[in-house]
């Protein structure tokens, strides 16, 4: 496994970091956590040592469930264990954006007790807030580091004018985007614009929901959130795993499946310091990290993005 520093902090993280979205019931389904545990000691022995979560996967599940496998194995030291705020979960039936100072107050609380930790490496806003002033939260973030409960901390999801207003009032050393081979926009402006302020990068989504993955026929169908979206279902599923094995043909020959074809592409971009990889059981994780062996080949790279560019616009035309 190799590492890199995140950005302007201390941290030095794996390129692949485990990500915890899937313990999340309302987006996925339930997931048993038995295989979900052992996927995260089988990330600790292939040396992933980052970990992504939030406090609104699951309304506190997915801590909930890291925290006690932290505790019962004593893993706490061995990871660095990113987590994000931003949806208010606690008060009535619907969650709401909540960045304001108290609330961010009692989010780390929250956090750090279903953790069982006593400090956060990274606390991350999951998204933009358009009514709480920066320096509001500025004044939330620095109580949090002067205390000692969050070491660093990032933003998810913004754009570069929304970093700046930030950056006028606190230190950003993250930002968490969504970025593969069909999700592509962050190339024009977040990423030129991490690169210049030495902001570290970890990506979700990198296999598209596991659309990139390459396991899924005509056939499959999503009884999750997955079956609304236009790419997962009709004509444009078809257009999309048709270019899938067209690529499979470039993996082969790398000496790479599909799903680390695809990981590999999001980690030879210069501006990602880590892939997020979502992780249900062991293979999910063990089969990935080879993605972090070495960088693709230029021209490779590019192909790949024009292939699955061409790819995309088809699909969504003909989803219309």
């Amino acid at each position: 496994m190799h590492y890199k520093q995140l950005g302007n902090t201390d941290l030095k993280v794996s390129h692949i970091c485990f990500g915890c979205w899937q313990l999340s019931p309302s987006w996925w389904g339930e997931v048993p956590t038995g295989p979900w545990t052992d996927s995260v000691k089988a990330a600790l022995d292939q040396g992933v040592n980052f970990i992504d979560t939030a406090d609104a996967y699951g309304d506190g599940h997915a801590e909930s469930e890291l925290g006690k496998l932290m505790q019962a194995e004593g893993l706490r030291d061995k990871f660095v264990i990113a987590t994000k705020f931003f949806w208010n979960f606690t008060d009535g039936d619907k969650r709401y954006p909540d960045t304001t100072h108290d609330y961010i107050l009692r989010a780390c609380e929250a956090s750090l007790r279903r953790l069982q930790t006593d400090h956060i490496d990274l606390y991350q806003i999951h998204s933009w807030d358009a009514i709480t002033r920066p320096e509001e939260v500025a004044r939330a973030f620095h109580q949090l580091k002067k205390e000692g409960k969050v070491r660093w901390f990032g933003v998810s999801n913004l754009n570069p004018e929304q970093m700046d207003l930030y950056a006028n009032h606190f230190e950003v050393s993250a930002l968490q985007p969504p970025y593969n081979l069909l999700t592509r926009e962050i190339e024009s402006r977040e990423l030129p614009y991490c690169l210049s302020h030495n902001i570290g990068v970890l990506s979700y989504s990198a296999l598209h929901r596991g659309l990139l993955g390459g396991r899924y026929t005509a056939e499959t169908t999503f009884d999750d959130h997955r079956g609304k979206t236009p790419l997962f279902h009709g004509e444009g599923f078809k257009i999309i795993l048709a270019a899938i094995e067209e690529a499979k043909t470039i993996a082969t020959d790398l000496g790479l499946t599909m799903s680390q074809l695809a990981v590999r592409w999001v980690l030879t971009n210069p501006s990602i310091t880590s892939a997020i990889v979502g992780v249900k059981q062991p293979e999910h994780i063990t089969g990935i990290v080879k993605a972090a062996d070495d960088v693709l080949p230029q021209k490779i790279w590019h192909d790949l993005a024009a292939r699955f560019s061409k790819a995309k616009t088809a699909a969504l035309a003909a989803a219309k």
